[in-house]
């Protein structure tokens, strides 16, 4: 069974920061790739950033690039997003999700499996 699980979100104040961690059991990260996704109060889920397993590329919505930063374990079957630089706008739940596939995608319909999300807000 495939499962996600997310850790590490909280409340921060801005400026601070926060790293997530996406613990992934159920399948090998090999031929995968795993995106963080948010979804602010109100508004749609939209993809935050990607990596790829196999190629270890990553993409970065413009909203976060250069303040956040997502790596691999592969062998600890691990994801994390390093947030830095956060401000209140990063305020959402975020989740991680994965797909069969080693190329990037910040388009959700991609994504098979999703953990249950942590919360992340940043006070001004």
């Amino acid at each position: 069974e495939v499962q996600l699980v997310e850790s590490g979100g909280g409340l921060v104040q801005a400026g601070g920061s926060l790293r997530l961690s996406c613990a992934a059991s159920g399948f090998t990260f090999d031929g995968s790739s795993i995106g963080w996704f948010r979804q602010a109060p109100g508004k749609g889920r939209e993809g935050v950033s990607c990596i790829s397993s196999n190629y270890g590329s990553t993409y970065y919505a413009d909203s976060v690039k250069g303040r956040f930063t997502m790596s691999s374990d592969n062998a600890k079957n691990t994801v994390y997003l390093q947030m830095n630089s956060l401000k209140p706008e990063d305020t959402a739940v975020y989740y991680c999700a994965s797909r069969n596939s080693v190329y990037c995608s910040g388009y959700k319909l991609n994504y098979a499996y999703w953990g249950q999300g942590t919360q992340v807000t940043v006070s001004s």
